[in-house]
């Protein structure tokens, strides 16, 4: 995506998925319990071939990147102020070949290494249709200043935010931020919209 607004069509995806609410940065609080699940059960689909499990059509490839989609109860977007009352659906995606059975395979084979007990992971499919996207340059906080550009942008072109308990508010981290600086790390950031 662009640094910009942007009006794009999303096709449908499945992904590893861990469901959870509470502040993401609380220390060995649940959302880290399920980034350590997510990277455990993608792993072991990426090392599969390693092991002699077949997967049609698998090539080797990167894991893609950590994604989030939340929400907070009576609140249009996210407040970050608020951390603790957020919801989350914290993600990483398949690769197109990888089946329901790839992920049952992958989900018992972490599960009887010395890892966290994976059984909260599960096989998620989203359907995001039209959304408005972009990436935003900075700390996660600074993140309703992209949205407000997003919004502004939608009006000028005959479309409204259309986030709801179904189309949520999405994010893409394409740093790590353990590894880089708050102010250069990028987020896409999508909203699910319809036209006025």
């Amino acid at each position: 995506p662009k640094n910009k607004p942007e009006i794009v069509t999303v096709p449908a995806a499945n992904y590893i998925a861990v469901q959870g609410s509470g502040d993401p940065n609380e220390e060995g609080g649940a959302y880290q319990s399920a980034i350590r699940i997510l990277y455990a059960v993608a792993y072991t689909l990426k090392m599969s071939y390693k092991t002699g499990r077949k997967i049609d059509g698998f090539f080797e490839y990167v894991v893609p990147p950590l994604e989030g989609f939340w929400w907070q109860e009576g609140v249009r977007g996210v407040d970050s102020a608020h951390k603790d009352s957020f919801h989350w659906i914290s993600v990483i995606r398949f690769p197109g070949f990888v089946t329901r059975e790839d992920f049952g395979w992958a989900l018992e084979t972490a599960s009887k290494k010395k890892t966290p007990d994976c059984s909260a992971a599960e096989f998620l499919t989203a359907d995001e249709g039209l959304c408005v996207q972009m990436i935003h340059l900075g700390p996660y906080d600074d993140g309703p200043a992209s949205a407000t550009r997003m919004d502004a942008y939608l009006a000028e072109n005959g479309c409204e935010n259309d986030l709801s308990g179904t189309r949520l508010h999405h994010e893409i981290y394409l740093t790590d931020a353990c590894k880089v600086a708050p102010e250069k790390r990028k987020t896409v950031i999508r909203h699910p919209i319809r036209k006025v």
